[in-house]
């Protein structure tokens, strides 16, 4: 009696395509009865750099893009263009054509979609004013990359005032992204906003765990994009996540600088026809009001416009510092700064305190007679900056607002790594740097200082 096996039969992973003409000899030569060009080409593959696998989690059947698909249409390469949507009725207090989606359809063509168009992106900021101020070369990248786009950034309560100072950012919300616990009640409202605008992309500059990757996963955005942690503390963030980055350390600060190199350089990623965006340098834009407002601080204190310098890095206990969370050795005692400021000739300096408390201490070690400026916003404080004539400060704000608006300055580090750092490019900024040779900033070569302000002079030879 014959006995048939009761096993399944094994199926090929590979798709078989019959033969068009029948067999001519033995019918169990697998040769002879099944083409397999599939199988026995390899494929010809395209090298990129730094390409990472495709997440097998997210799509299984997902083995990247192919290389043989040819994209010649004008509607399907190159940039996007600016919204083709009609302008809104200002009589309609209702808008034009701003429908939830789902709700109508929209005008929107196929190719957007396949071109990857991004209208509206919402950033996630992590940190204070110096980490905000930073991450202005990436809004400005992402601008370039898509024309037209409306950025909005979420950031904390002293991050968004930084954006004072950003004509791209359309909306800044204050949400604290660093609290591990939230109140319920904010976490869920944000969640509503976020879910409401309808973003096609969302950024984030958070080491990310599965919480914070399901929050930016329940705005539904298309594209969500995130830092992550470097460690255990990163399991199952990549499920959720559509591009993850892994940082050098769990510090994301301490890269200084080009902290956020590894985002930049995704987002500026060639495209088919469109080619590497750079990342240009840092910028800030100063309104009217602003320079006004900080006009008349200069002058009541009874200097005049050019003709001052800003000392910034005074110690004290305020949020207002705008030190940068990778360098928290970066402010002097008051006692240092008018020792340096003993060595300015010609040229009025201006002591910049972050607290009304610590005005006394101030006068009664520079003396009644100096200039002193309560600032606590980073608009004002570039305001300040951008009518004088430079700047001597340690590792805060100060420094990077001087090289975003081109004025000539001193930067005080705890260390040389730290200024390699924070200020990669010095002498092309018309930055000069004095680091602590004993990682204390507090140890900091005080004579060297005052060699280093006679930069200051040259220019009043000429007045």
């Amino acid at each position: 009696m014959a006995t048939f096996s009761l096993l399944p039969k094994s199926i090929s992973p590979f798709p078989t395509i019959p033969s068009p003409t029948p067999p001519t000899h033995s019918p169990f030569s697998l040769s002879s009865s099944f083409n397999l060009p599939l199988s026995t080409q390899k494929p010809t593959t395209v090298h990129r750099p730094n390409a990472k696998k495709p997440n097998p989690w997210l799509d299984p059947f997902d083995d990247g893009e192919d290389p043989d698909l040819e994209y010649g249409s004008l509607f399907a390469d190159g940039k996007q263009d600016e919204d083709p949507r009609p302008p809104d009725n200002p009589d309609n207090p209702y808008g034009f054509l701003k429908f939830p989606m789902g709700y109508t359809v929209e005008i929107a063509s196929l190719a957007s979609m396949v071109r990857g168009d991004v209208r509206r992106c919402c950033c996630v900021i992590s940190g204070g004013v110096y980490e905000n101020l930073l991450f202005f070369p990436a809004i400005q990248l992402i601008k370039d990359r898509y024309p037209g786009v409306q950025v909005d950034v979420v950031a904390s309560a002293r991050g968004k005032q930084c954006y004072e100072l950003n004509k791209n950012v359309r909306w800044a919300d204050v949400y604290d992204t660093d609290q591990d616990f939230p109140e319920p009640a904010v976490y869920t409202d944000m969640i509503g906003v976020l879910k409401s605008r309808y973003y096609d992309m969302i950024l984030s500059t958070k080491l990310a765990g599965l919480g914070h990757a399901a929050f930016l996963f329940m705005s539904t955005a298309q594209d969500r994009v995130s830092y992550i942690y470097p460690n255990v503390n990163a399991a199952g963030a990549g499920l959720l996540l559509s591009e993850t980055f892994v940082p050098d350390s769990m510090n994301l600060s301490e890269g200084g600088y080009n902290m956020y190199h590894q985002m930049t350089d995704w987002l500026g990623r060639p495209f088919r026809s469109v080619p590497r965006h750079l990342v240009t340098p840092l910028k800030v834009s100063i309104s009217r009001k602003l320079k006004e407002v900080v006009e008349e601080k200069y002058k009541n204190v009874g200097a005049a416009k050019g003709k001052y310098i800003v000392i910034h890095g005074i110690q004290s206990d305020s949020k207002a510092s705008m030190q940068s969370r990778g360098d928290t050795d970066s402010l002097l005692p008051i006692e240092i700064w008018a020792e340096i400021a003993t060595a300015i000739r010609g040229i009025r300096p201006i002591f910049v305190i972050t607290h009304e408390k610590i005005r006394e201490d101030v006068e009664d070690v520079v003396g009644y007679d100096e200039s002193i400026v309560f600032i606590t916003t980073p608009g004002q404080l570039a305001a300040l900056i951008n009518d004088s004539a430079g700047v001597i400060a340690t590792n805060t704000a100060a420094i990077q607002l001087a090289h975003a608006r081109g004025k000539p300055s001193i930067a005080l580090f705890s260390s040389a790594e730290k200024a390699k750092a924070f200020m990669p490019n010095a002498e092309e900024w018309k930055c000069t740097v004095v680091s602590s040779k004993t990682g204390k900033l507090v140890d900091i070569d005080v004579e060297a200082v005052k060699s280093a302000v006679q930069i200051f002079q040259m220019p009043l030879a000429l007045v």
